[in-house]
């Protein structure tokens, strides 16, 4: 599967996802810091990329009258150890056919 990480999410996770033979793209490397959330989910849908992000709010309500190709929700958690987990829960349980146009939270 094809991702592309917000600004705000851990740096780990890109590690996490690699490791497991997935395409990472860090929007950092994509875009400008101050790039808008719009930009952000428009990128995502041009490239067939996941977008991950921590930002729910504003992701929720753009998924709501813009295409994208799944956005995973990224629930901080207390450890980045257990952002990994339950990233990799959502990815075991969804599977790509679970993520493809859905909006899920890990």
């Amino acid at each position: 599967m094809k991702f592309l990480l917000d600004h705000d999410v851990p740096d780990d996770l890109s590690y996490l996802l690699n490791e497991l033979g997935h395409e990472v793209t860090l929007l950092r490397k994509s875009l400008p810091r101050d790039s808008s959330d719009e930009a952000v989910l428009c990128l995502a849908h041009e490239t067939g990329s996941i977008l991950l992000t921590c930002n729910r709010d504003d992701f929720l309500h753009l998924a709501a009258t813009r295409p994208h190709h799944g956005i995973v929700i990224v629930i901080r958690r207390r450890t980045r150890g257990d952002e990994r987990v339950a990233l990799l829960r959502l990815l075991d349980r969804a599977g790509e056919t679970g993520l493809n146009y859905n909006i899920t939270f890990a």
